[in-house]
């Protein structure tokens, strides 16, 4: 199959990484896959790793001429099957270019704040594939008077042999910061926002640390609460076990010096992207009750699900999780979850079939890779 992704948003977001993941998977799984990109931000920096062709482009807006003509003439040198669109500007000009080409067209929804109403109703209608990234984000849609026949659910890949166990790393990465090897790592990875709920996090911890002497925190990300977040460290009482990497793109090394992640959101998730990459990494998860996070991991099983902000029951699972011997049996299971469910190979495989006939085979938490 030739599928050409079309995502000019030169943006460093979980849509991005999204779009480059897939593409990445359908490559992998012998499909043809080229792109037309941004060559600035993650999408460009990815696709070119990835080895996947890229073509520079943009849309500044749905009326950009100069859009369109480079995707018009990407089709006719390299007649796509598909094409593939991610962000919302680009939905009604990938509709286009498909209607004049003759080009069925697969759009990516991740958000869930409401399109125009023109918007809602043209789009899941004109478009040959709407696709939800989660059940939860699908509910939504269907909520706004979308057709149920007209919305599908294709799931985040993750890359298993990037997104690995890996002693070395780990030991790397916790001496480098200065973490004991025998201490129990909590970590954060993402951006510190409030909507992530980072200062409630940051208090749990904090609460924990008071209880137990071996627990270190390793926060991975930054984000415009990042200066509370410090203060609130120095304040604690237990400054010297928090460790702060600042921004990083390389964050499969990070996430095998966690002994188990918080995932903490408080405002609304459509999936929970960096859930299944620690979880590939052997990694638990603690996550809130919120959103498209409980697809993410198996409550009891590959983490916990808790409600969102409440302080004291975060405390409590952390110290629950600190057990050596919960968090690795956790670890492992983990690691199984998101090879059966969220692999290159298993969303590739689901993902080409929704293309070919219109609906999944069966929920991808019912799937094993081949």
């Amino acid at each position: 199959m030739k599928l050409l992704f079309v995502g000019t948003n030169p943006e460093n977001t979980g849509a991005a990484t999204h779009f480059v993941a897939l593409a990445r998977a359908l490559s992998q799984a012998g499909h043809r896959v080229e792109s037309i990109v941004s060559r600035q931000g993650l999408i460009g920096e990815g696709m070119s790793a990835a080895r996947v062709p890229v073509f520079p482009g943009t849309f500044r807006n749905a009326f950009d001429l100069r859009g369109y003509g480079t995707v018009l003439q990407r089709i006719r040198r390299f007649s796509p099957d598909w094409l593939v669109g991610n962000f919302g500007k680009e939905y009604w000009p990938l509709i286009a270019c498909g209607r004049l080409t003759g080009t069925p067209v697969a759009l990516f929804r991740h958000r869930n704040p409401r399109m125009s109403r023109l918007s809602e109703y043209g789009i899941p209608r004109l478009a040959q594939r709407f696709i939800a990234v989660s059940e939860f984000a699908r509910d939504a849609y269907l909520h706004w008077g979308v057709p149920p026949d007209r919305v599908h659910i294709s799931y985040n890949p993750v890359d298993i042999h990037e997104f690995r166990p890996d002693l070395s790393r780990s030991m790397q990465v916790r001496r480098e910061f200065g973490i004991p090897d025998d201490a129990i790592v909590l970590g954060f990875a993402g951006r510190m926002h409030g909507g992530k709920g980072v200062t409630q996090l940051m208090q749990a911890a904090n609460a924990a640390m008071a209880v137990e002497p071996r627990l270190h925190m390793l926060w991975v990300g930054n984000g415009p609460e990042e200066h509370v977040v410090h203060a609130m460290a120095e304040q604690g009482g237990a400054a010297g076990r928090h460790h702060f990497t600042g921004w990083r793109n390389d964050t499969s090394r990070y996430y095998g010096a966690f002994s188990f992640l918080a995932f903490p959101s408080v405002e609304l998730e459509t999936f929970g992207r960096v859930a299944i990459e620690a979880q590939a990494c052997g990694v638990p998860v603690l996550g809130s009750r919120i959103g498209g996070v409980p697809e993410t991991l198996e409550d009891g099983v590959t983490g916990h699900l808790l409600e969102p902000g409440n302080i004291n029951a975060w405390r409590d699972a952390i110290l629950a999780m600190c057990d050596p011997a919960v968090f690795r049996r956790m670890g492992v299971a983990a690691r199984v979850h998101v090879m059966e469910h969220f692999s290159n190979a298993a969303v590739a495989r689901d993902f080409e079939w929704l293309l070919r006939f219109g609906s999944e085979p069966m929920h991808h938490l019912h799937h094993a890779i081949p």
